[in-house]
């Protein structure tokens, strides 16, 4: 239904398109919205160039990478050097606010709406920024939570005392071993809350957003939906694109909208209630907000 796509971007200016979401924004009965790794780039979370070189230089350096995701992959020697280059990674990129106040500005847009936010990605941006929290469903983890390794169980450990002290602690690009986290039922090692094997741990918050979410579908089902893709890739498109595709085609009164600097593809059929605007997230919503 949905295989036949077209892989060029938004022609011509954007102001048309804006001004056709700003409409479908103004129309909707409800707004689901799906956030992918680019709407945390715009917001000014980057994970290479300058912002880089200031958390790692060490780390780059020494190994030779050039990017928060090679550091991050990286087989170090010891754990105590793998928890210094996490323990950054997690405080810079979960703890701190990111740069920009972009979703701060995206919760302006909605909070009015009935929206749902689905995202895959792991910063916990929304919900700093205000979002409610019942209306968030991060499938993919968060940086903000341990699980066993093995997994031996299927609870989540909040991480942030811990990564507190081995930012503070850590000297020569290392942690004490003390401030090892260790699974408390079984003693293995405790890892990040991330999807990348089948061992990753859907704990109950994670069941319990996955069931509100779907409740929240099917209970606007047929309605005015807007099916709002902020800087969604191709990664896992199965979470978000695909699904938000297909669910266009069954709601003959649902919308969907694109935004992405790069890639705004869709499928042919859905093209008529389709806006694509290829262009950053940031200016996109300042310009939604500004009433340009």
């Amino acid at each position: 239904m949905c295989s036949r796509t077209r892989t060029g971007t938004s022609t011509g200016g954007c102001s048309p398109e804006i001004e056709r979401l700003r409409a479908a924004l103004e129309t909707a009965e409800a707004v689901v919205l799906g956030a992918g790794a680019g709407l945390s780039t715009s917001a000014g979370f980057v994970y290479t160039g300058e912002r880089f070189r200031r958390y790692f230089a060490d780390f780059a350096d020494k190994y030779g990478f050039a990017d928060m995701y090679s550091g991050g992959f990286y087989p170090y020697s010891s754990p105590e050097e793998h928890w210094a280059y996490w323990s950054r990674y997690v405080w810079i990129n979960r703890y701190m606010d990111a740069p920009k106040p972009l979703y701060q500005e995206l919760l302006r847009l909605l909070k009015e709406k009935d929206y749902f936010v689905l995202t895959t990605n792991v910063d916990h941006c929304f919900q700093k920024a205000g979002f409610n929290k019942e209306r968030l469903f991060y499938t993919q983890g968060d940086y903000g939570l341990f699980q066993c390794s093995k997994p031996c169980h299927n609870d989540t450990y909040d991480n942030e005392d811990v990564i507190r002290q081995m930012m503070e602690q850590q000297r020569d690009m290392r942690v004490p071993s003390k401030l090892l986290p260790l699974c408390p039922r079984c003693g293995r090692p405790l890892v990040m809350n991330l999807r990348a094997d089948d061992k990753f741990v859907e704990d109950a918050g994670w069941h319990e957003a996955a069931r509100r979410y779907e409740d929240f579908l099917r209970t606007r089902s047929g309605r005015r939906v807007l099916f709002l893709e902020l800087g969604v890739g191709y990664n896992t498109p199965g979470i978000i694109k695909v699904p938000f595709w297909r669910m266009t085609v069954e709601n003959p009164q649902a919308v969907y909208a694109c935004v992405n600097l790069g890639d705004t593809a869709c499928p042919e059929i859905i093209e008529p209630r389709a806006i694509r605007i290829n262009a950053d997230i940031g200016e996109v919503v300042s310009a939604l907000l500004s009433g340009r």
